[in-house]
């Protein structure tokens, strides 16, 4: 099948647009006439209407009624830019052939475009392009000797492979200039697995840059631009200037010059002016002093002329004071210039060390950049798989400055996965800054697609990543600074603690369950924190809830039935059945905060050393108290009050369904929101369970038969998760 579009094509070469001046006072259209429209200049000898054009040809129109801001057309052919250099800048259609299985053809060609004689494509400015798989284009066009040419390109591709961003070298693009007088170009093409349309055009150089996408998505793009010469006159200067009367270079101080293409002539301002040759007055001397463009040497004085400009050496100079011998001082001062020299050569060793250390730096910077994944968290975000509004990449300098270089007087925490500062951007913003421990290096992959889902939780109540720096030799992650600090600072602490009554406690409570809720069940993946705990949730200055700290959690890839991996937490708040199966669920998040929960209601700590053997372990004493019905001989006194008990031991009964041994048998996390967010209202949204009381199981699983403390023992192993689930190794800003 065969597209075929007519085109007159002259030529010209391009050059670059008059500027009417950095002064703005150079005449650019005929008294009385419209100079510009919308944010196209309209020289003359273009003009809209009648006297402000020279000729016909010359006629254009601005539409103010469809377009804003207007557009200039000349004839039905949109204009974005003219210049008195003998060129205007229009906008063309592009030529498309499409076919479907059958070899059905869709089409879609350019109108033809009827030029006046002085008005020509310029083969200079322009490519003549085509983009298709297995597509062929040709030129064809008639020489002034009167012998035909023809010339073209081919596109092939076997494969989406084959294809090269921002390539136009014959595998799905192809691009080539072309002779002059150029009158037509056509194409073939072939369907294939991922491209069935072919794409023909002539377009301005640089204006069009090739995309893979392009085969599939160019019939989106309906026009593009391309460049006309045009001259002012037909015939050569010297015949121009026999008939005065029709001669176009009107300026007394403007010349005549022939293009190296072309039969006409053009008008250009001699040198030492500049303006539009083509007005009587249009040529204006220029300031090449103030301008700056002249040859002067530095230290000579530059004085303007009309049309020229003079250079004058200072005193003790001799010389023209232009560029070559300029001024040349009368007597050579030896000492002066021996010194001169040797503070010379002292600063340039100077610089020269400092560069090589900046160097050396930048070359570690970059070295640490890619090995903590750097490249990785780029082309993500080139490919627009992550937007830089979601994570930033934060500079080694920027995090120095904001934390005083990590002075110690800047950290406000440490933890067991780093060291956590405080710091204040140079936006003015208070962050914490996480410098990790290590990293390990065959997981930097895994770790940037960690960053990147944790950048995405979208919750009022989990701490935000702001971003990362990858050019020290571990990563620096940047979170949000939460003031209050953590929730453990403020139960085990008797003055802090008595501010928190149980409102508060409650409040507290419904908001972490409300993100764990959140992360296991409405989170775009799925995530298990796996280190729930009070040194994790942060307190702001008004005591509302940010979940933090996700180090401990894991990133599972979706593709794998199980993984294993060592198991990880906290003693007082791991899950036994995940210490003893080494199956890990959402429901292990459930079992922590039923231990959290016992901590706002008791005021005591999961692990208490300075306690009894029996009272040693929170959710082990708790259940014993429970089970004797001695439930108030633990209950924090700082929290009672009149009409709330009734609330708390809802909350303690709600803390023993968290408990359960069987993973099973506890709610889930919406379940538990639900009920806490049911107390603070007033209602009750608690579920049934048919279960029998597992309290001698989880006694069993507990206390003694581990390390008497609730926690594990030094043997434990790998842990499997076969659930798609997700858990980022992240910590939080401003945790523990």
């Amino acid at each position: 099948m065969i597209i075929f579009i007519s085109i007159f094509v002259l030529t010209s070469l391009i050059s670059s647009t008059l500027v009417f001046s950095s002064l703005n006072n150079f005449p650019i259209a005929r008294p009385g006439c419209k100079s510009t429209c919308g944010e196209v200049q309209i020289p003359f000898p273009f003009g809209i209407k009648r006297k402000c054009y020279r000729t016909k040809q010359f006629l254009v129109t601005c539409n103010n009624t469809d377009f804003t801001p207007p557009k200039l057309f000349w004839g039905n052919v949109e204009i974005t830019d003219i210049s008195l250099d003998g060129q205007i800048t229009v906008v063309r259609s592009i030529a498309k052939n499409c076919y479907d299985k059958q070899q059905n053809r869709s089409s879609d060609n350019n109108p033809i475009l009827e030029l006046p004689s002085n008005f020509r494509v310029s083969n200079t400015a322009n490519k003549f392009t085509i983009v298709g798989c297995d597509s062929y284009g040709y030129v064809s066009g008639r020489r002034r000797i009167g012998r035909n040419f023809t010339t073209g390109c081919t596109a092939m591709c076997s494969s989406r492979n084959d294809l090269q961003e921002r390539e136009c070298a014959g595998a799905g693009c192809c691009q080539t200039t072309f002779p002059e007088d150029v009158w037509s170009y056509s194409n073939y093409t072939k369907v294939s697995d991922f491209s069935n349309c072919s794409y023909g055009f002539i377009v301005k150089d640089k204006a069009f840059t090739f995309s893979k996408d392009n085969l599939t998505n160019l019939s989106n793009v309906t026009k593009l631009p391309a460049v006309l010469n045009w001259d002012i006159g037909k015939g050569t200067c010297e015949v121009a200037k026999s008939n005065l009367k029709a001669y176009a270079c009107k300026s007394a101080e403007s010349e005549c010059y022939e293009p190296v293409s072309g039969s006409g002539y053009r008008c250009r301002c001699r040198n030492g002016y500049e303006g539009n040759p083509y007005l009587t007055s249009g040529c204006i001397d220029i300031d090449e002093c103030t301008l700056k463009i002249s040859n002067c040497t530095k230290n000579a004085k530059c004085e303007n002329t009309i049309g020229s400009y003079t250079c004058s050496c200072p005193k003790g100079h001799k010389g023209d004071g232009k560029e070559g011998d300029g001024c040349v001082k009368k007597q050579s001062l030896m000492i002066a210039y021996v010194l001169i020299g040797i503070i010379a050569l002292l600063l340039c060793i100077i610089l020269l060390y400092l560069e090589l250390k900046r160097r050396s730096q930048r070359k570690t910077k970059h070295k640490f950049f890619l090995q903590n994944g750097g490249s990785i968290l780029q082309e993500k975000l080139a490919t627009g798989e992550v937007s830089p509004q979601m994570v930033t990449i934060f500079t080694s300098t920027e995090l120095q400055k904001a934390t005083n270089n990590f002075h110690n007087s800047m950290i406000i925490g440490r933890g067991g996965f780093g060291t956590v500062y405080k710091g204040v951007l140079a936006d003015r913003r208070t962050v914490a800054i996480k410098r990790s421990i290590r990293v390990d290096p065959t997981q930097i992959e895994q770790f940037i697609n960690e960053v990147v889902i944790l950048s995405q939780i979208n919750h009022r109540n989990v701490v935000i990543l702001l971003g990362c720096c990858l050019e020290t030799d571990v990563p620096l992650l940047v979170y949000e600074f939460i003031s209050n600090g953590a929730l453990s600072s403020h139960l085990h602490d008797e003055a802090k603690a008595r501010v928190l009554d149980w409102n508060m406690r409650l409040k507290i409570a419904t908001e972490t369950a409300d993100v764990l809720s959140y992360l296991h069940s409405s989170a775009s993946t799925p995530i298990i924190h796996r280190d729930v705990k009070p040194d994790n949730i942060l307190l702001d200055h008004t005591f509302t809830a940010k979940v933090s700290d996700f180090g401990a959690s894991r990133l599972v890839p979706v593709d794998l039935a199980q993984l294993s991996t060592m198991v990880q937490g906290t003693f007082g708040y791991l899950d036994p059945e995940y210490m003893q199966t080494h199956q890990l669920t959402e429901k292990s998040d459930v079992y922590s905060f039923g231990v959290v929960l016992l901590e706002l209601v008791t005021g005591r700590k999961a692990l208490s050393f300075d306690r009894p053997v029996e009272e040693k372990s929170l959710s082990s004493y708790f259940l014993y108290v429970l089970k004797q019905d001695l439930l108030v001989k633990i209950i924090d006194e700082k929290i009672v009050g009149s009409g709330n008990m009734e609330q708390i031991y809802s909350v303690c009964k709600l803390a023993k369904e968290c408990l359960n041994v069987k993973g099973e048998d506890r709610p889930n996390m919406k379940e538990v929101a639900m009920e806490l967010q049911g107390l603070i209202l007033g209602g009750k949204h608690s579920w049934e369970r048919n279960n029998a009381d597992n309290i001698e199981e989880m006694e069993y699983l507990l206390p003694n038969n581990h390390d008497g403390m609730g926690g594990v023992s030094s043997s434990v192993g790998y842990d499997s998760i076969s659930r798609d689930h997700i858990g980022l190794p992240i910590n939080g800003g401003g945790g523990r």
